[in-house]
C-alpha cells in the first residue's frame, strides 16, 4: 500500500527549513527508516550539494540518514536499498526530466507502490500526481512528457494562493486551474494552501496544517475541504 506525505511547501515565514513539517515527518516515517534516498534535481540556482545540505541539515538530527542520488553512481540502487524516498522543491520541468533522463520514474513508482515511503515538497508533491500540468513553474526545460510518477490519482497544485494581486491584470490561479479541469473533466485538482500537507496511507487520506485545501473538478463549484473532513471522494 503506497504511503505519501505530500508538502505544499518547504518553509513558512520566518520559520527554518522544513520545520513546520517535523513532526509530521517523524510521524510518517517513524522508528523503521534510517536511510532516505533524497532526489535534489528540482534544485536549478541552487546547487545539488548546498541543497542536499540544507535537507541533511533539518532531517538528520531527527535520526534519518540522507544520501542524495547526485552522490552516488547507481541512483537506482540507492533508491532500491534505502528505507524511504524524498524528493525536494524548485522548478518541476527540470526535476521530471532528469527523473526521465535517469530513468527513474518506474524505479521510484513501483517502489512506493509496494509500500516505500515517499516524502515530497513542492516540485516533488507535483510529481507524485499523473502529469505536472498543474504547477506553477516555468518550463525552463522541456521533459520527454508531462507524464510523472502517478502515485496519485488526483493533481495538486502547491503553493495555492486566491490572492489577485493589485494592477494584475493576469488569470488567477483558481482561473487556471479552471482551464485545467475544463480541458481534463475526469480529473480532481486539489489546491494546496503553503503549510499544508497531504498525508496519504493506501486510500486513507488526511489534509494536515489549519487551512483548507480547494478542490477542482468540471461540473463541480471550487470549494474548500477543512482538516478532518473527507477527501476520500479522491481516490473515485
Amino acid at each position: 500500500m503506497p504511503r505519501l506525505l505530500l508538502l505544499s511547501n518547504s518553509m513558512n515565514p520566518g520559520d527554518s527549513y522544513l520545520n513546520h513539517s517535523r513532526k509530521w515527518i517523524s510521524h510518517f516515517f517513524g522508528s523503521g527508516t534510517k536511510t532516505i534516498a533524497f532526489i535534489p534535481w528540482a534544485g536549478v540556482t541552487l546547487s545539488y550539494k548546498d541543497y542536499c545540505y540544507k535537507v541533511r541539515t533539518a532531517l538528520e538530527p531527527m535520526g534519518y540518514r540522507i544520501v542524495s542520488v547526485h552522490e552516488v553512481p547507481g541512483p537506482a540502487a540507492l533508491i532500491h536499498d534505502s528505507d524511504a524516498i524524498a524528493i525536494g522543491g524548485g522548478n518541476t520541468f527540470k526535476l521530471l526530466k532528469m527523473l526521465q533522463d535517469h530513468k527513474l520514474t518506474e524505479v521510484i513508482r513501483n517502489e512506493v507502490l509496494v509500500g516505500k515511503p515517499f516524502l515530497g515538497w513542492s516540485a516533488g508533491s507535483n510529481v507524485a500526481a499523473p502529469s505536472i500540468r498543474t504547477t506553477n513553474d516555468m518550463p525552463i526545460v522541456q521533459p520527454q512528457s508531462f507524464e510523472a510518477l502517478n502515485l496519485i490519482p488526483f493533481q495538486i497544485n502547491p503553493h495555492y494562493l486566491d490572492l489577485q494581486p493589485e494592477l494584475h491584470m493576469g488569470e488567477t490561479r483558481e482561473q487556471r486551474l479552471l482551464e485545467f479541469v475544463s480541458e481534463n473533466p475526469a480529473v480532481y485538482v486539489t489546491g494546496l494552501r503553503e503549510g499544508s500537507a497531504l498525508s496519504i496511507d493506501g486510500d486513507k487520506i488526511e489534509l494536515l496544517g489549519q487551512n483548507p485545501v480547494r478542490i477542482f473538478k468540471k461540473g463541480v463549484n471550487p470549494h474548500e475541504v477543512n482538516p478532518g473532513e473527507s477527501l476520500s471522494f479522491l481516490f473515485g
